[in-house]
This record gives structure tokens, sequence and C-alpha cells, in this order.
């Protein structure tokens, strides 16, 4: 995986998810008590043997910036290649919006590389994949672009780009959608391609009006480029709103997918925080819970994860709730269908319920 470089579109739709994204990218939200989304795809890149990553970085990147630092963590310190940021171009209000502009005017980057492959991905999916394989297919099809894809067993909505593929994996049609069905082929948002066709694709797509790069790049131009699909068959979670975020999360409970994200050959890395272990005092109970280093339990938790830093009074009742950084649950509360975002203050004796679905938010530094 030498000859490819990855590069992670932070550029993407958060309208869904609006109440958690105010001040940080989606790819930064906190997940599974101690990583960041952004954590898989780098951590699947790196593993890949991909050494030259480049992000492209959203309209708030300091979240980004604070959690990514150097690449030190992903072993992408290096004098040669690395970690490297893509800033944004200035917004004007005449200009034009979509991802397309971003990758237009960082094409200097894309040339002076050395690789011959550009891997092109979102940061907002959950899933540990090895991309050496993608690239295995791609070699052996003699495609233009590589996709890969998943099929969903559940109704889903929000911005789903579904396939039609051939027996051999060409892809017959492709669309993008508001909602898909049960066992529909959707887009993971991974695409592989020769450098020279990404360096074409964007520069005449921006150049004739584009604004999108999938939209106006890939999908209008489709009948174009020789485009083949292959299928990741493991987890796969596309955090685009509010209620996949939720979700997600509590897939994380489950051993298998525990299992599969965290416990085969390839790690998840994230930015290194040393901690003090749990501390489960007496009166505690906890059940089907995952609770980060630096925790203090007194009171009861179950199905739910607790980040680092938190602290759970006596007699509090945590259920089906999402409790992120060094928020402190007082005396006598009760939490259920819930997502405290950081440094959120409980105080005593206040019962806070979401619905089963669709959790009650709290915002970050709130005091209830």
């Amino acid at each position: 995986m030498k000859t490819v470089m990855g590069i992670i579109n932070l550029q993407e739709e958060n309208s869904l998810i609006r109440e958690m994204t105010d001040r940080r990218a989606v790819e930064s939200m906190p997940f599974a008590g101690r990583y960041r989304l952004i954590d898989f795809t780098l951590s699947s890149m790196v593993n890949s043997g991909i050494t030259n990553v480049g992000v492209m970085l959203p309209d708030k990147p300091r979240s980004v910036l604070d959690h990514l630092r150097s690449g030190k963590d992903w072993d992408l310190a290096r004098r040669h290649d690395g970690l490297f940021y893509l800033p944004a171009p200035q917004q004007e209000s005449t200009t034009r919006k979509g991802d397309l502009k971003n990758f237009y005017h960082n094409l200097d980057f894309f040339e002076h590389s050395t690789q011959k492959y550009v891997l092109l991905t979102s940061g907002s999916f959950v899933y540990n994949v090895d991309f050496s394989q993608l690239l295995r297919f791609h070699q052996n099809t003699s495609a233009d672009i590589t996709m890969v894809y998943h099929t969903v067993s559940e109704e889903t909505t929000g911005k789903n780009v579904v396939i039609e593929t051939a027996e051999n994996g060409l892809v017959t049609d492709i669309a993008e959608k508001p909602a898909v069905y049960d066992g529909s082929q959707v887009s993971m948002n991974v695409y592989l391609m020769e450098k020279r066709i990404f360096v074409e694709m964007v520069r005449y797509t921006y150049e004739h009006g584009g604004q999108d790069l999938l939209m106006d790049g890939i999908i209008r131009r489709a009948s174009e480029y020789n485009i083949y699909a292959c299928e990741h068959d493991g987890y796969v979670a596309h955090v685009d709103s509010t209620a996949a975020y939720y979700k997600s999360n509590m897939d994380i409970l489950e051993p298998e997918v525990w299992e599969e994200l965290f416990m085969g050959e390839n790690s998840i890395y994230t930015k290194v925080k040393d901690e003090v272990p749990v501390q489960y005092k007496e009166t505690a109970e906890v059940k089907n819970s995952l609770i980060a280093n630096g925790c203090v339990v007194r009171g009861e938790v179950e199905n739910s994860i607790l980040f680092r830093g938190v602290k759970v009074g006596k007699d509090v009742k945590i259920k089906n709730s999402i409790i992120m950084q060094k928020c402190d649950i007082q005396d006598g509360s009760l939490i259920e269908n819930v997502i405290c975002d950081k440094n959120v203050v409980i105080t005593k004796e206040k019962w806070l319920k979401g619905a089963q679905n669709y959790p009650l938010i709290v915002t970050k530094n709130v005091v209830i």
C-alpha cells in the first residue's frame, strides 16, 4: 500500500446531528468511551500500510486538529509522507458551495505526491477495513474507480449512495437516495482510483461548474468511467444523524460488534490520555456497560457508555445512555435514554428521560 495515498474528506453535511456538532466536526464526535469517529477510517488506513494521509479540514477544524495533532498516535509523524492537513479555501458569499472547491484548491498536494493511487474516504463511518484487499481487487479488475459497499439489513434514511452490480462487481447503476431498504447495496464513501484519474476528475468537473465531487464528479459522469465495487461484510455504521450516533454507540455493547472492531488483528488507535483506572465503590452496580478510565461510580449503570472522568453519585440510575467526558451525575438522579455532552452537571435528584429510539440530548457545559 506504499503506492496509495489516503484522503479523509471532512466536508460533510451535519444538519441531522446539529445539536452535538455546533462547535465540532461530525468526525471528531466522541465515540465508544474513548475514541473519535475519525479514528476508525484513519486506523484502517494505517493498518493497511498507508503512510501518506491528507485530511480535508472542515469549516470548524479546531476539534479535529486538537485530536489528531502531529499524527504520532497513528505512527504518522514521519520525516517523509505522514499526516497532512488540507485547509478549506476562504468562504465567500458569492462562491460555490460543496467539497469540490476544496479538492481543486489543493490539487498541488496530489500532483506532488509520489503515490500512484488515491484512496478517498469519509470520516463519519464506523468500521475496521483492510484496504489492501481493495487495492488487489482494483488491480485485478483494471477498474478506473473501485468503491466499497455494504448490504443494509434494515431501512435507513439520510444521504445514501445506492448501487447495483453485476456478478463480477461491475457497477451497473449508481444513484443517491434519501431512504434505502433491507438488502440494498449502499456505498461506504470509499473510492480508490489512480491519481491521474482523480486529478482529471476534480479539475474538469470544477472548471465546468461542478460543486460536489461525488454527485458531479462520479455519479453524473459514471458512464465515462469503468466502475467496480467490492463488498465489506463486516460491521458498518454511518453516523450522519443523532439517531445513528445513538444506535451505533449502543451497538458497541454487543459482544460480537466489539470483538470485530477492537479485538481483531487490526487495532483502532486514538489520542492517548493517561488516566487512573475506574473506581467502583461499594454501592456501584454495573451491567452490560462500557466504562472508560478515570470514572468514579457509586450508583447503578446499565446498558450505557461512560466516557473518561465521569462521576456517578449514590443512588443514581443510568440506563441506555451515553455520558461524555467529565460529566457529573449527582446523587439520586435518574438518567434514561439520554446523551449528555461533555462537562454536563446533573444536580441531585433530577430525572431525565428520552424516547427509546430518539434520546434526549443535553448539550455541552449545561447544568441541570
